[in-house]
């Protein structure tokens, strides 16, 4: 069954923006816009979305006060806030609110996609830009990582495969294995597109 997507923005070039990257996408299943609380409101009396993008600042009341509301009524829907704010009280306002996660309005398509598929999946989600801040102000340490595991992390970012890397750096596809799960887990990413956006975010490539 597709994932039924919803956006409230009160800034139409934004939704336009979103609908034209979502609308083609393999099941994912736009079910249009509003622009202001009531009209939201008023549209979940009738539908069920899974998601809702979510923009922080409405016309009348705040995203952030509207996340609340709606998750005090439709408790299944999931929220991704969305915003072109990346201050961590944003952030954690909207969290605690209810919202399972937080995009930029920069972010990519990947990132959205991303957001989305983690959000039906039950778990919290941060664009890489909001992780960052986040992290950066809880007082986390840039990942440490080793010289073997730098020229590794380079070579994935040129898009070699693991033979590839062996064969350059004279080493095991196994121990090139081992650097990549190392790597992932140092910058807690996802995956290997995440961490490759948080390496050059971080000025590591």
């Amino acid at each position: 069954m597709a994932t039924r997507i919803f956006i409230v923005d009160d800034h139409y070039m934004i939704i336009e923006g979103i609908r034209s990257l979502l609308q083609n996408e393999k099941g994912l299943e736009w079910m249009g816009h509003a622009m202001n609380t009531t009209s939201c409101l008023a549209f979940l009396q009738t539908h069920q979305p899974n998601i809702i993008l979510l923009d922080i600042n409405l016309p009348d009341i705040s995203g952030i006060e509207l996340c609340k509301e709606i998750k005090t009524k439709y408790p299944k829907i999931g929220i991704i806030g969305l915003s072109s704010y990346n201050q961590q009280s944003y952030i954690n306002k909207i969290m605690d609110n209810g919202a399972s996660g937080y995009v930029l309005k920069n972010a990519t398509k990947e990132e959205l996609l991303d957001a989305i598929e983690t959000v039906m999946e039950g778990e919290k989600y941060l664009s890489d830009e909001a992780a960052l801040i986040v992290k950066k102000n809880v007082g986390s340490k840039i990942p440490i990582i080793t010289r073997r595991e730098k020229e590794v992390l380079s070579l994935i970012s040129e898009g070699l495969t693991n033979n590839q890397i062996a064969t350059k750096l004279f080493i095991s596809i196994t121990t090139v294995d081992t650097h990549r799960k190392n790597l992932l887990a140092k910058f807690e990413a996802k995956n290997t597109a995440t961490l490759i956006r948080m390496a050059t975010h971080l000025e590591f490539i």
